[in-house]
């Protein structure tokens, strides 16, 4: 589990920094990187989705989903903030669902993914409450409210469901990682499988005026 942990943690905290780095410091930077993680992620899709009737479909969600992380970094008053809501309740929710699942292990959540369990989920939903209020009490100027902390639990559970849905396309195609790029987590996909769920119903949030 430490061994485990600790890759998944390492990956964290080089992907948060950078991603964070290129939201504020300009929109070429930006693209150029969602880019780069587009093509990626196209790639590993296309791998383990081959001779698959859904792998036309994955790609169109691909799509959407960077669009859509697009829009909300561009298109949106302090959109940097959300953005980096967003990455750290993602990041944040797959950690605390590996912890909690280790340590408490209990009923499995889906029979999809045999390692998620409901002690995971709520570690999952605990460890995104807990990163946010600390993130906003060092850099942010708001407390936590209700409508915030109940954002944070709706993406948090969209993460969880994406992760779950990858997963659920890795054991079809009888493989445990999309990739090998990022230590810890095998491939790119398998690192954001969360967030490309949670980006697209963030902008959904956003527009029905929800946040």
């Amino acid at each position: 589990m430490r061994s485990e942990l600790e890759k998944r943690i390492l990956s964290s905290i080089i992907l948060l920094p950078l991603t964070f780095f290129i939201v504020i410091e300009g929109s070429f930077l930006f693209v150029t990187f969602i880019v780069i993680c587009f093509f990626i992620s196209i790639y590993e899709w296309n791998n383990m989705s081959k001779n698959k009737r859904y792998k036309n479909a994955g790609l169109i969600f691909l799509l959407i989903s960077f669009l859509s992380i697009y829009n909300l970094r561009m298109n949106y008053n302090d959109n940097y903030v959300l953005f980096t809501y967003i990455i750290i309740i993602c990041i944040s929710t797959d950690i605390g669902g590996y912890i909690f699942g280790k340590l408490f292990k209990g009923p499995k959540l889906t029979s999809i993914s045999p390692s998620k369990t409901f002690s995971g989920m709520i570690g999952g939903f605990i460890m995104s409450i807990l990163s946010i209020f600390i993130f906003i009490h060092i850099y942010g100027d708001q407390n936590l409210s209700i409508n915030l902390s109940l954002l944070v639990l709706i993406i948090s559970f969209i993460s969880q469901l994406g992760d779950i849905t990858v997963s659920f396309f890795k054991r079809t195609a009888n493989i445990k990682d999309t990739g090998k790029i990022i230590p810890g987590h095998g491939g790119l996909l398998d690192r954001i499988d969360g967030m490309i769920f949670a980006f697209p119903f963030s902008n959904i949030l956003i527009f029905t005026n929800f946040y």
